[in-house]
C-alpha cells in the first residue's frame, strides 16, 4: 500500500481544488486558486446611463460591487481620464460611447478602453474646463451599487443671466420698483382688453371724484397693486437618477410633475410683474439643498415643489398641500411623507463628501415663524383651489419637516398633486386637461394669496 494517499474534491460553491496529503501519520491540506480565472470574478457593469443638462452633466456606472476609481484631468485639448479597478470591459460598459449626446453641454464623446488587466479607461473629451466629482453610491431601492462622474462647468454662469439672454427673464431687478403697465406698454384697444384687470397690474391712485357716484372707494373695490417684479420658484419633484413615485401604467412621478410645472410657469409668465425660475427645466437630478440655494440665489418670493404622491395600497386618492413644520409632523402621514421626500438625495444620488451639511443646518435654523404663517396662508388658498378640480387627501393643509421646504426668507409649500399609485389618478396626472385645471387652480391660489398679502419691496439676505 501506498505510504501516501491522495483525495481530490471540488466545492460545489466555488470549485476550488483541495488536495489531502496523508504521509507518516501527518495530514497536508493544500488549497489551489479556483480554476476560474480573474476576469470572471471581476466586478459586472449592469447600466451606463447620461443626464446632460445646462447645470451639470452626469454619467451613471451601474454595477455589482463597488468599485474603485481614480481621475485626473488634462489640458489642451480638454479632457477627464478616468480609470476604473477591478472590472473588464464589456458589451455594457461599451455602450457609454453611444450615449453621448451632440447636445451635451460639456461631454463632446468619450472613449473606452481596457487600459491594464482589471483595469477600463475612460476618456471624456470635453467642450469646455469642468470640476468633476467623481463618487460612489451604496445600493438603494432599485439600484445596485453606482459610480457617478458628476462634470460641473469649472465657471457656473449666473443664473439670471442665462435666463436674461434665453429670453424667459425680464430684466428688473427683484425689489426694484417697475413703472405702470400702461406706461410700459401700448394701451390696448376695449376689443384687446381682458374681461377682469390682472392682479399683478399697477394702476396710479384712483380719482375718487371719477366714480360715477362720486363715493370713495370701499376695500372691496380696490385692485391689489404690485410695485415690483414678483420671482416665484417652481420646483418639478425628483429627476434624473431619482424617478419618483411610479405608477402601475409605468409613468414615472419625474415626468408628470415637470409637465405640470412647465404649464405652470406658462400661465404666471402671462401675468403682468410675475416671472418663473424652474429649479429643473429637464431630467436631470437636483439635490434638495440646491433646490433651496436656487430659489434663494434669484431672491424669489415664492417657492412651490410639484409632487405626485404614491402609497403602499393603491386605493389612497386625493391632492395635498404641505408647509414646513418647527415642531414636528402634524400627522403620521405627513411624517411618512416628508420622510420619504426626503430621501430623495440617497435615490438621486449626492455626494457626501461635498454635501454641506453645514448649510443644512443653518437653513434649518433660520427658517423662521414668519415664514412658516406666510406659507400656511399660502398653502390654504392653493388648497382651496385645488379642491375644485380633484378630492382632497386632507381638507386641511398639513405640516412636517420637508428639506426642500427650509428656505428661511421665502414662503414654500409642497403640492402633492395627486396620488400616482391609483390607477385612476395617474390617468389623470397623464391627462392634458388635468394638468392644464391643476395649473390654472395653482395660479388662481397664488393670486389670491398675493391679494391679502401684497409683496414688499425690501432687502433679503443673501
Amino acid at each position: 500500500m501506498s505510504s501516501s494517499t491522495e483525495i481530490c474534491t471540488k466545492s460545489v460553491k466555488s470549485k476550488t481544488r483541495r488536495t489531502v496529503l496523508k504521509a507518516g501519520g501527518t495530514l497536508l491540506i493544500s488549497i489551489v486558486a479556483p480554476l476560474t480565472s480573474m476576469s470572471a470574478r471581476a466586478a459586472q457593469i449592469l447600466a451606463v446611463r447620461v443626464w446632460p443638462a445646462d447645470d451639470y452633466t452626469r454619467v451613471t456606472l451601474e454595477n455589482d460591487t463597488e468599485l474603485k476609481a481614480t481621475h485626473f484631468l488634462i489640458q489642451n485639448p480638454d479632457r477627464l481620464v478616468v480609470d476604473i479597478e477591478g472590472i473588464e470591459l464589456n458589451p455594457t460598459l461599451k455602450e457609454l460611447v453611444a450615449k453621448i449626446q451632440s447636445n451635451d453641454p460639456y461631454i463632446k464623446q468619450v472613449r473606452v478602453g481596457q487600459n491594464r488587466p482589471n483595469v477600463v479607461r475612460l476618456v471624456f473629451d470635453l467642450k469646455e474646463q469642468v470640476n468633476p466629482q467623481v463618487f460612489t453610491l451604496d445600493p438603494i431601492g432599485n439600484y445596485k451599487n453606482r459610480l457617478v462622474f458628476d462634470l460641473y462647468p469649472l465657471n457656473p454662469p449666473d443664473p439670471i443671466a442665462v435666463m436674461i439672454q434665453k429670453g424667459e427673464w425680464p430684466t428688473a431687478e427683484p425689489g426694484e420698483i417697475v413703472p405702470p403697465v400702461a406706461q410700459t406698454k401700448p394701451t390696448p384697444t376695449p376689443a384687446q382688453q381682458a374681461p377682469n384687470p390682472p392682479l399683478a397690474r399697477v394702476d396710479p391712485k384712483p380719482d375718487n371724484n371719477s366714480r360715477p357716484d362720486n363715493k370713495p372707494e370701499s376695500k372691496a373695490d380696490k385692485v391689489p397693486t404690485m410695485t415690483r417684479m414678483i420671482t416665484i420658484a417652481l420646483d418639478p419633484g425628483h429627476g434624473g437618477e431619482d424617478p419618483g413615485a411610479i405608477g402601475r401604467g409605468g409613468n414615472r412621478e419625474k415626468d408628470v410633475v415637470l409637465a405640470i410645472a412647465k404649464r405652470l410657469k406658462a400661465k404666471i409668465e402671462q401675468q403682468p410683474n410675475m416671472r418663473v425660475m424652474l429649479t429643473r427645466d429637464a431630467d436631470f437630478f437636483v439635490p434638495l439643498g440646491m433646490r433651496v440655494q436656487k430659489a434663494r440665489k434669484v431672491q424669489a418670493d415664492l417657492f412651490v415643489s410639484i409632487h405626485a404622491d404614491a402609497f403602499v395600497t393603491p386605493t389612497a386618492r386625493g391632492s395635498s398641500v404641505f408647509a414646513l413644520s418647527e415642531k414636528g409632523a402634524t400627522s403620521t402621514a405627513a411624517r411618512w411623507m416628508a420622510n420619504k421626500e426626503n430621501a430623495a438625495d440617497l435615490i438621486g444620488g449626492v455626494n457626501i463628501k461635498s454635501h454641506d451639511r453645514q448649510l443644512a443646518s443653518v437653513l434649518l435654523d433660520l427658517s423662521t415663524t414668519a415664514q412658516i404663517n406666510d406659507s400656511m396662508k399660502l398653502a390654504s388658498a392653493v388648497l382651496n383651489e385645488i379642491g375644485g378640480i380633484n378630492k382632497l387627501h386632507k381638507g386641511s393643509v398639513e405640516q412636517a419637516g420637508f428639506a426642500v421646504l427650509k428656505a428661511p426668507d421665502i414662503p414654500s409649500i409642497l403640492i402633492e398633486t395627486a396620488f400616482i399609485s391609483n390607477p385612476e389618478e395617474e390617468a389623470k396626472l397623464t391627462d392634458n386637461a388635468y394638468q392644464d385645471k391643476m395649473a390654472e387652480a395653482v395660479l388662481t391660489g397664488i393670486k389670491k394669496y398675493f391679494s391679502h398679502n401684497p409683496p414688499l419691496a425690501k432687502n433679503r439676505m443673501t
